[in-house]
């Protein structure tokens, strides 16, 4: 499994840093799940921030401007829609098998965790391609699809173009 000193060695030093799990609690018992352990150690690291200029994650501190939760609040209600939720392989929630939207990226995907179907089954990475009905399921948890990603393999659209010169994060205002 990637490790957080894996994606630190490609990305960087972490400025963030959020130690206090009352975020988390709070959006876990609002939407009644548990995020994966690898999910929130980077997302505690590094806060809300975008990654090689294309892929943006949020930290779920209610006072950041960009927030997991809210963030997550209206990606569930736009990918439940009629019209979009044909677009992924199951419905869009927090249930055993459903897509929860955790990331996004200017140039188009949506990126889900799959709930597990059971508690030893693992979390997995879903790419939603906004322009065209495509998806694709990576049978990697969020550690390793984002340790992927940093080294330019093809886990989302164009991700080498982004960083020509290594990966590198800004955090979002």
């Amino acid at each position: 499994m990637a490790t957080l000193s894996e994606i630190r060695a490609l990305l960087g030093e972490s400025r963030f840093n959020w130690s206090d799990p009352a975020p988390w609690t709070e959006l876990e018992q609002e939407f009644g799940i548990a995020f994966p352990a690898d999910f929130r150690e980077v997302v505690d690291a590094y806060g809300s921030v975008s990654i090689n200029g294309q892929l943006y994650l949020k930290h779920p501190a209610s006072h950041l401007l960009h927030n997991l939760g809210k963030e997550l609040r209206m990606d569930l209600e736009f990918w439940r829609e009629e019209d979009m939720a044909e677009f992924l392989p199951s419905r869009a929630g927090t249930a055993p098998g459903e897509m929860l939207p955790v990331a996004s990226a200017t140039t188009g995907e949506a990126i889900f965790l799959r709930v597990p179907d059971g508690p030893s089954s693992p979390w997995r990475v879903v790419v939603q391609e906004m322009d065209s009905p495509s998806w694709t399921l990576y049978e990697m948890t969020f550690g390793e699809w984002l340790l992927a990603y940093l080294k330019g393999r093809d886990v989302m659209l164009c991700s080498r173009n982004h960083a020509p010169d290594g990966p590198f994060y800004e955090p979002l205002p």
